[in-house]
């Protein structure tokens, strides 16, 4: 009598976040989104009926035309144009390019900063971690808007100085959720193997502490990107933010504000829509990350 022995191979943790992650709808139809919208960004060129910042390309005789309209050359404008004769919908295609890239380089670079010090403030303890806290409440107890207001009405317009202002406001969420996550972890077992090893603590920090405090830090990325965009297009709505001569999608809404009471609504509406999708779409992924990557959160 012969008995068959069956082996189940392990899932790989990457393939169970994946099928973890796909079980919500929203979740996956927002990251459909995002990559759409990151693709267009990305291949703008490429894709959009015109440059609308090309002077070459923009005709003032098809200024504030309605969607679906078709310029004397024959060019279609699904979306309609604007005041000065620029098509909507390559608008929103360039637009997007510069929304990421403020919303990704301002939280990639305060993910880093508030990161780094946070974790520095939970593993050496002290003086030093009440230093780095009593800055983190201190950056917290002011609201975010105004301290960005302040920045820029310093330094003045641009892309470069709205990334700085976004990272001087964005660090102190990282660097308290760096130290939370790394207070738990601070007296494991394989912390105090290292230390015993007599690694340095940069070593231990960042090769060893940094990996399993990953999780909430990437949550709080997302969500700290999408707050970017967010607050990247009001500062530029307000007239503090990109220069027009590099759009984004708050530019090209406050562009259109003007004309809204005139029955011309497209000219806001439609970037007005465009950045809805993109923070919502990056809200999606971001609520479903934190189930997945917290399993006391999962549903």
């Amino acid at each position: 009598m012969s008995t068959s022995t069956t082996i189940v191979a392990e899932e790989s943790p990457f393939r169970r976040l994946v099928g973890d992650f796909v079980q919500s709808k929203m979740a996956t139809a927002g990251f459909v989104v995002m990559c759409l919208i990151l693709l267009c960004a990305v291949v703008a060129p490429w894709i959009s009926p015109q440059n609308p910042y090309d002077l070459v390309q923009i005709d003032i005789m098809d200024s504030s035309m309605p969607p679906g309209s078709v310029s004397a050359e024959g060019l279609k404008f699904l979306l309609g144009t604007d005041d000065q004769g620029r098509d909507i919908l390559s608008g929103i295609i360039y637009g997007l390019r510069i929304s990421l890239i403020v919303g990704a380089g301002s939280a990639l670079i305060a993910g880093v900063i508030g990161s780094s010090l946070g974790l520095i403030a939970a593993y050496v303890g002290g003086w030093v971690e009440s230093a780095i806290m009593r800055l983190v409440d201190l950056q917290l107890s002011f609201p975010s808007m105004l301290v960005a207001l302040m920045i820029l009405a310093i330094l003045g317009k641009g892309v470069g100085n709205v990334m700085l202002a976004l990272v001087l406001v964005e660090w102190a969420y990282y660097a308290r959720t760096a130290r939370g996550s790394a207070l738990a972890e601070r007296r494991r077992e394989y912390i105090e193997a290292a230390e015993c090893l007599a690694l340095s603590r940069a070593r231990v920090v960042f090769h060893h502490l940094l990996p399993n405090c990953m999780p909430p830090l990437i949550v709080v990325g997302t969500f700290q990107m999408a707050r970017a965009i967010a607050l990247e297009a009001t500062l530029s709505f307000l007239g503090l933010g990109v220069p027009v001569t590099e759009p984004s999608l708050g530019l090209l809404i406050a562009n259109g504000y003007q004309y809204m009471l005139s029955g011309k609504y497209w000219i806001s509406f439609f970037p007005g829509l465009a950045l809805l999708l993109t923070i919502v779409a990056i809200n999606l992924v971001g609520d479903q990350l934190r189930d997945v990557l917290n399993p006391r959160l999962r549903r």
